[in-house]
């Protein structure tokens, strides 16, 4: 008989549920961006996130149960982000959950974000190299996000081992913050990735924290270099300059990110590469992965690398057959680890 579960997401800035059966079938995917909202600040402001979210559960909850064409009397549980996240976002989505849960007598399934990004790779799209089947493991999976940058080998499911992640900035906040220096808006993954494809990626020799016999990544260095050249350049920037700077930084950041995940692949015998996170999105990222992993990289369509309920639902499910359930003393937990 078929397994069916509500994921909810509201880790950060969007609000988003989805029906997922079976663990790998997407009934219905709902996302509720707040972009517009925090576009003006150049990065998410916490507070308006988690208000936005509060305005927006509801119903995208129940534009979620529309098109998925199903009732809360056709669920067998709820699965939702607790952590990693901001704490006012989270909060929203795990009370949310468990008035849900209580009030429908569903199981409650707690779900960690992070491991979320990983299961995506197990719903079905119709993007080659997206769902993994009968996948053998272990798999290494590159999570690069706003708020994450992280190596995980995955030796089965529900088991990890943390290989290695970033000392400051995640790439995708360094994306961010240095798109922000440039004035190309916000977010800055997208915008910079367009506007790097005019630029030279050899323009500027921005430094690569390479950090020597680790799988661990820093970005500080390489924002603060972008930021100290801008500073010796005065008057209007030429348009050439944006584009330089934007294909040369993006370039530095791909470069430690494709050769630190080819050498992890290759020094623990991972059967293949999973990239998740928005930032996996980036095809100049996916071509330098795919170009120096001698094992199959498996990506995944845009709506399923951000951030998205079906995600929770897929793992959700996973957990909810291994019995896994959550009390109604859950609590959030922003800094949540996945290993």
């Amino acid at each position: 008989m078929s397994v069916r579960v509500l994921g909810i997401e509201t880790s950060c800035d969007e609000t988003a549920a989805a029906v997922v059966e079976d663990g790998n079938t997407v009934l219905s995917n709902v996302i509720a961006s707040q972009v517009d909202l925090h576009a003006q600040y150049g990065g998410v402001f916490p507070e308006l996130a988690s208000r936005a979210h509060v305005e927006a559960i509801v119903p995208v909850v129940e534009k979620a149960l529309q098109q998925a064409h199903i009732g809360w009397l056709d669920l067998d549980a709820i699965a939702v982000t607790y952590g990693p996240g901001l704490p006012g976002s989270l909060l929203v989505g795990l009370n949310f959950a468990k008035g849900a849960s209580l009030g429908r007598g569903l199981p409650l399934i707690p779900v960690n974000h992070l491991e979320g990004h990983l299961y995506a790779h197990w719903l079905k799209t119709d993007v080659e190299g997206a769902a993994l089947g009968n996948l053998q493991f272990p798999v290494l999976a590159l999570i690069v996000s706003g708020g994450h940058t992280e190596l995980i080998l995955m030796h089965n499911f529900g088991k990890y081992e943390f290989i290695g992640g970033t000392l400051d900035d995640a790439a995708g906040e360094a994306f961010d913050k240095v798109a922000r220096m440039l004035d190309l808006g916000y977010p800055g993954g997208p915008v910079i990735e367009k506007t790097a494809q005019q630029g030279n990626p050899r323009a500027f020799n921005f430094p690569r924290a390479w950090l020597p016999g680790t799988f661990d990544f820093s970005f500080s260095g390489l924002k603060t270099d972008v930021m100290r050249t801008l500073h010796r350049y005065h008057g209007p920037r030429p348009l050439r300059l944006t584009t330089d700077m934007a294909a040369s930084f993006q370039a530095a950041v791909i470069e430690v990110l494709a050769v630190k995940t080819a050498r992890a692949a290759r020094e623990l015998e991972a059967t293949g590469v999973l990239l998740s996170g928005g930032v996996s999105a980036n095809q100049a990222l996916r071509t330098a992965v795919r170009a120096r992993v001698n094992v199959p990289v498996y990506t995944l369509p845009l709506n399923l690398c951000t951030d998205n309920g079906a995600m929770i639902a897929a793992a959700g499910t996973f957990r909810y057959q291994a019995g896994i359930r959550a009390g109604w003393d859950l609590d959030i937990d922003p800094g949540l680890r996945l290993a």
